[in-house]
């Protein structure tokens, strides 16, 4: 496969904001992320219809809007950029949770990493940025959801001080899918 490079030429190791000439990068990492992290967790028929070449468009659209019109000011998204090349990528806001103050909660909304560049630091990477700007916009605590049965991003999420806050809900897949909401104070 061929990298996929940015037009950063400073950066060598690092987390940046997104750029609109990102956002290919992203929704291919997302397609392949998806593809082997998460095809024992949602069924399979729904996984294709979202990895899919049609599929991929829509994603490349949505993250071409989250770059240039986000919801708000503290809707961002980052990337994870090696020797130029983007290897992984957050999203964070405010919390959309009805029991989570927004104005003090922010929700990591997603952390990918190109399965290429794993266990190489990228994903602390870009944990640390998510939460730092949480921080600058007010944050004391953050949340996130999860597949309940994604025992990798829970052992990573756990290992960085995070934890279940007992929040539990299922999303419709064509099969209901357990999430579990994870929780860390960040003030």
């Amino acid at each position: 496969m061929t990298p996929i490079r940015t037009d950063d030429p400073l950066s060598v190791v690092g987390v940046r904001a997104a750029y609109p000439g990102d956002v290919g990068a992203v929704a291919d990492i997302q397609v392949r992320a998806w593809r082997e992290g998460y095809g024992d967790i949602i069924p399979a028929p729904a996984l294709a219809e979202m990895t899919d070449p049609e599929a991929l468009g829509v994603w490349r659209e949505r993250w071409a809007e989250a770059v240039s019109a986000p919801p708000s000011p503290r809707h961002r998204l980052l990337v994870a950029v090696d020797e130029g090349v983007i290897t992984g990528f957050a999203a964070h806001g405010p919390s959309g949770d009805p029991d989570q103050d927004a104005a003090t909660t922010g929700e990591l909304l997603t952390l990918l990493v190109d399965p290429e560049h794993r266990r190489a630091g990228h994903g602390s990477r870009l944990l640390a940025a998510t939460v730092d700007h949480m921080r600058e916009d007010g944050c004391t605590t953050a949340t996130t959801w999860l597949f309940a049965a994604d025992e990798t991003m829970r052992a990573f999420l756990v290992s960085a001080g995070w934890a279940p806050d007992g929040a539990h809900s299922k999303v419709d897949m064509g099969d209901p899918v357990p999430m579990v909401r994870l929780h860390t104070g960040i003030a």
